[in-house]
């Protein structure tokens, strides 16, 4: 079994930058790929970017450039770097994680083994 949980929502201006973070515990991330989703209101969860065990990356297109998913085993986190953002980007957003460490990406919720509670992003203009 695998807990995860985010941290690191919160308000920011357009244009502004947060770095969420997402702590596994229970089981080490080992071998498992990580994935960031979001979901705004009345909309569907929505795929965001993915990072292999190996450290291999995918990003979803309209965050291309602007985020950046990293890992560190060590401490068995994921991040999820977010600069230049915009309203759109507005969302809860969620980290979850696949038993299937080496694929790269994986865009479906229902592929995911784990998922965190959730943390907010909200985007001012």
């Amino acid at each position: 079994q695998v807990q995860l949980v985010e941290s690191g929502g919160g308000l920011v201006q357009v244009g502004g930058s947060l770095k969420l973070s997402c702590a596994a515990s229970g089981r080490t991330f080992g071998g498992y790929a990580a994935g960031w989703f979001r979901q705004a209101p009345g909309k569907e969860r929505e795929y965001v970017a993915r990072i292999t065990w190996t450290g291999i990356t995918d990003y979803e297109d309209s965050v291309k450039g602007r985020f950046t998913i990293s890992r560190d085993n060590a401490k068995n986190t994921v991040y999820l770097q977010m600069n230049s953002l915009k309203p759109d980007d507005t969302a809860v957003y969620y980290c979850a994680a696949d038993f299937r460490g080496i694929y790269t990406r994986v865009i479906a919720t229902d592929d995911y083994n784990y998922w965190g509670q959730g943390t907010q992003v909200t985007v001012s203009s």
